[in-house]
């Protein structure tokens, strides 16, 4: 996770991936439920397929407060877009994926003291709440990238596009070429002779 999304200063409570958890406090154990559908931000996804900027992102979620921060857990679910790998048709499907992150305190002021150790191992695994909010949008971002497939295709037995031609070949099962050796292609050049002989 990169440094600075780990050290975010001063979020803003009006974006749609920002949650409060101030009514949680900081009680061990108290939970509250959250389902809503946000606009999916830009580029998410891989170069082949990905959530179409502003579409819908639903998410439903349950926060909870531990000793340690606040645990988020759920699930995310959309519409990907994009080109099979293969024939370069569109594929469009859907796509439901869990999450689960743990924002800690800061200061770890609500729990037991972290050792040295423990404490630099945390700072660089775990984001943590900026005052009472937590920023949904990179744990979105990163459950929903990797659970794409790398090489999306149309259908799994997709034959793909002609190597010599471009042609799609699920339109014409039968198609092929005459391939000439490279070896003898100086012969083709040659006249035929007809005279039998």
């Amino acid at each position: 996770m990169p440094e600075e999304t780990r050290r975010s200063a001063h979020l803003d409570p009006r974006s749609p991936y920002v949650l409060d958890t101030r009514e949680l406090g900081r009680r061990p154990g108290s939970m509250r439920r959250v389902s809503r559908s946000v606009p999916a931000p830009a580029h998410l996804g891989v170069d082949v397929l990905g959530v179409p900027e502003g579409s819908a992102l639903g998410l439903d979620l349950r926060l909870e407060s531990v000793v340690e921060g606040v645990l988020v857990s759920g699930t995310v679910s959309a519409t990907v877009t994009g080109e099979c790998v293969r024939c370069l048709d569109p594929v469009s499907r859907h796509l439901e994926v869990g999450v689960q992150e743990l924002w800690t305190h800061q200061g770890r002021d609500a729990g037991r003291p972290a050792s040295a150790g423990e404490e630099a191992e945390e700072t660089d695994e775990l984001p943590r709440l900026d005052g009472d909010l937590l920023d949904l949008e990179p744990v979105l971002r990163d459950a929903v990238v990797l659970a794409l497939p790398l090489q999306p295709l149309c259908r799994d037995d997709c034959p793909g596009l002609c190597s010599e031609c471009g042609a799609r070949l699920a339109d014409d099962p039968g198609h092929q070429h005459d391939a000439v050796d490279p070896r003898w292609a100086a012969l083709e050049q040659l006249p035929r002779r007809t005279d039998g002989s």
